[in-house]
């Protein structure tokens, strides 16, 4: 069940975010809303923190301690993902649109990492559905 609802939390949360990129004044500087969300995000999970299960003292001095450098470099990744789609919006992609060619083309991209790096495979079903991508990529970005 937990599987699911991740998968949703996900979807949901991602319709959400492109919405509210989208309908962003174009007028606010996206640096200062990304600012804004950025507190808000903060506030929120500090919220949340108490609901997580666990020793909360404890579990929180050692989560601080175990940080790596991975942890700072998501949050640089994450200004270049919310400056890149606001801009992507503001410069005139569609809502419809934007979001399959950049989830599609980071999905290619991001196969021979998890080859490489994480060491997944590939299974034929796999090939096929890679294909089918490439091909809906392609037949998306097609001007008539």
């Amino acid at each position: 069940m937990l599987y699911y609802l991740t998968v949703g939390l996900t979807i949901i949360s991602s319709i959400l975010y492109h919405v509210f990129l989208k309908v962003t004044p174009a007028n606010v500087n996206p640096l200062i809303s990304l600012s804004v969300t950025y507190l808000t995000a903060s506030l929120v999970t500090l919220l949340l923190l108490p609901l997580y299960p666990g020793d909360k003292l404890i579990s929180y001095i050692e989560s601080l301690r175990e940080l790596n450098w991975a942890s700072y470099a998501l949050g640089i990744a994450i200004v270049g993902l919310e400056v890149g789609t606001l801009l992507a919006y503001r410069a005139g992609w569609n809502i419809s649109l934007f979001n399959i060619v950049a989830s599609t083309t980071v999905t290619v991209l991001l196969i021979p990492v998890g080859l490489l790096y994480f060491k997944e495979s590939l299974t034929n079903t796999t090939i096929v559905g890679l294909v089918f991508c490439l091909i809906g990529l392609i037949l998306i970005n097609y001007k008539v």
